[in-house]
């Protein structure tokens, strides 16, 4: 897939470099808004608050539900009896019954109630974060008018491509960047060697053996 989107890309490149002069120029970057808001320093305290909203509230959640369906099944094995005797109503035990179920059908899914409950909350605490850096991404895409931005691992290694994540850092005043996010492409400020000139005319060619 990925050898198939990256002959698509060259094509596009070939496209663009066929325009004139005035056309704008093909400029393609990398980058990933959830992967710089974790190189964040901030993230941190995201990633500590969050450890312990999972442990205690969603782990003192899950001991309710466990609680409350022992609880209720109890109940509905008792009220069975009774209204078996004609000493309770059908309808309680109805009402019971389907507490019961909906409790069981939160402890069957707790792995998926869980999740979505985290990564509610991981949104919440890391907001400012994502506020922060996505207003420093805009300031870098108005300034470098990039055609396309791809996210990491959908190109091919080694194919020329300005690494976003640097400038971003840059335009956040970071120190420093995770190893895996450096190397994703090259420093768009990074000095670029000059194209070599074609020999002037007449020029005494190069001597061969």
């Amino acid at each position: 897939m990925k050898k198939v989107f990256f002959s698509l890309l060259a094509l596009i490149a070939v496209l663009f470099s066929g325009e004139t002069a005035q056309a704008q120029q093909f400029k393609v970057g990398v980058f990933d808004l959830d992967l710089m808001v974790q190189a964040m320093p901030g993230y941190r305290e995201v990633d500590s608050l969050l450890n312990i909203y999972n442990t205690d509230s969603l782990g003192a959640e899950y001991e309710i539900y466990q609680s409350e369906y022992k609880r209720l099944d109890s109940t509905y094995k008792v009220d069975s009896a009774l209204v078996a005797a004609g000493k309770k109503s059908k309808a309680l035990l109805d009402y019971t019954d389907g507490e019961r179920r909906k409790m069981a059908m939160n402890l069957v899914y707790w792995q998926q109630i869980a999740q979505q409950k985290s990564d509610n909350k991981k949104g919440q605490l890391a907001q400012p974060l994502y506020e922060i850096v996505a207003a420093a991404y805009k300031k870098v895409l108005d300034a470098r008018k990039y055609t396309l931005i791809l996210k990491p691992q959908t190109y091919e290694l080694g194919f020329a491509i300005d690494n976003i994540f640097i400038s971003v850092a840059k335009e956040l005043k970071l120190t420093d960047l995770p190893q895996q996010l450096i190397y994703m492409g090259d420093d768009p400020d990074a000095a670029k060697a000059p194209p070599a000139k074609a020999p002037a005319a007449g020029a005494a060619k190069p001597k061969t053996n």
